[in-house]
């Protein structure tokens, strides 16, 4: 560990101590877009199995989440969509990998809420579908809404753009998406980031999530990728 108390030299120093069998980890990111790629590549490295993971999804095939797939190691999905994986669809038909299907604005704030404290809310989503097979219903002004639980997970891996050192994060456009709900709901939360900047060089008006949620912070290069490229033919003349 370098001199700040939250940041951590390696993906895999910043998650020791923190990684049992059978636990509810929160994972930031779509798609491709803002994962937490070091952290990911650290959880299969570790051996850690038995997992639940709440994502919006499950990476590709071989990259991101999809690696966890690929060693066996998640036992159980809490996601939104989850296509553009093949090894996900072969697992889950075959009855391998459990999954537990969520709107993605239902996911999103059951996060939230288990950052908030705040223990569960009703919501008109999944009204009437296999969504709310089980769930308590609730009749406001004349309209039913379902109860929903509020996630809190064990552990939380995030990916942000800067940090300084005590764990304020700032996230690059739509990289922002899944991490700051992701971020809160952990009761323990690592954030790997590709700059860490000096305390105070921050414009606390830009910060979008502080560093009371973050725990550990490890800084690291990063393979961006592409999830899916269309491109046009070329003109000819």
């Amino acid at each position: 560990m370098t001199g700040s108390k939250k940041v951590y030299a390696t993906a895999d120093a910043a998650l020791e101590g923190l990684l049992h069998d059978g636990m509810l980890i929160a994972a930031g990111g779509f798609g491709l877009c803002g994962i937490p790629e070091l952290l990911i590549d650290a959880l299969v490295r570790s051996g850690v199995k038995d997992l639940t993971i709440a994502s919006n999804n499950c990476g590709v095939d071989g990259f991101g989440l999809g690696k966890l797939l690929d060693t066996r190691q998640i036992r159980k999905m809490i996601s939104s969509y989850v296509g553009e994986n093949a090894e996900f669809m072969r697992q889950y038909l075959s009855g391998e990998l459990e999954l537990e299907f969520n709107p993605q604005g239902t996911l999103a704030e059951r996060m939230r809420a288990g950052g908030c404290g705040i223990p569960g809310f009703y919501t008109k989503t999944g009204v009437g579908t296999v969504i709310a097979e089980g769930k308590e219903v609730k009749t406001f002004d004349g309209q039913d809404y379902i109860l929903e639980r509020a996630i809190v997970a064990d552990l939380s891996i995030v990916k942000a753009w800067k940090a300084d050192d005590t764990g304020n994060l700032v996230f690059r456009k739509t990289a922002r998406n899944f991490n700051p709900p992701a971020a809160m709901c952990g009761r323990v939360c690592v954030a790997e980031v590709e700059e860490i900047v000096p305390r105070g060089s921050l414009d606390p008006d830009m910060i979008h999530l502080p560093g009371i949620y973050v725990h550990r912070i490890v800084q690291g290069p990063h393979e961006k990728r592409i999830e899916q490229r269309t491109t046009r033919k070329k003109e000819t003349a």
